[in-house]
């Protein structure tokens, strides 16, 4: 799993870890079922606390994209079709709100915008 932590970030590393993971899941890499490395590995791995990986997991846990067996490790869940669709959604709506912003300043009216946005959804 290839995790890439920014020290540089004000953003925490186990919300990076948190977000790389589910960027894996919503690209396809990470299935259902998939396996995540063990704390202690990825820890080693990344360099950092298991106390960091283990808040990350439990984190990703509480969202419903991962569960843990214990004793076996933490596995995508077979639950997080809906949940990813609707962090898709978030995205998309978080892009049009700033493409909608972004015309306001440029002093495009609302109608202009409607029928930018209905040009795109026909090609």
């Amino acid at each position: 799993m290839n995790i890439i932590i920014n020290n540089s970030l004000m953003v925490p590393i186990y919300e990076q870890i948190t977000e790389q993971v589910k960027m894996l899941i919503r690209n396809g890499e990470l299935k259902e079922n998939d396996i995540l490395p063990s704390v202690r590995s990825l820890s080693r791995e990344l360099k950092i606390s298991a106390l960091t990986v283990k808040k990350a997991y439990d984190n990703l846990e509480s969202e419903g994209f991962t569960v843990t067996v214990h004793g076996k490790g933490t596995y995508v869940s077979l639950a997080n079709a809906e949940i990813l669709l609707e962090e898709q959604k978030k995205e998309v709506e978080a892009a049009l709100e700033m493409a909608v912003q972004k015309g306001r300043r440029y002093g495009i009216s609302d109608e202009d915008i409607r029928s930018l946005f209905e040009l795109i959804l026909e090609e």
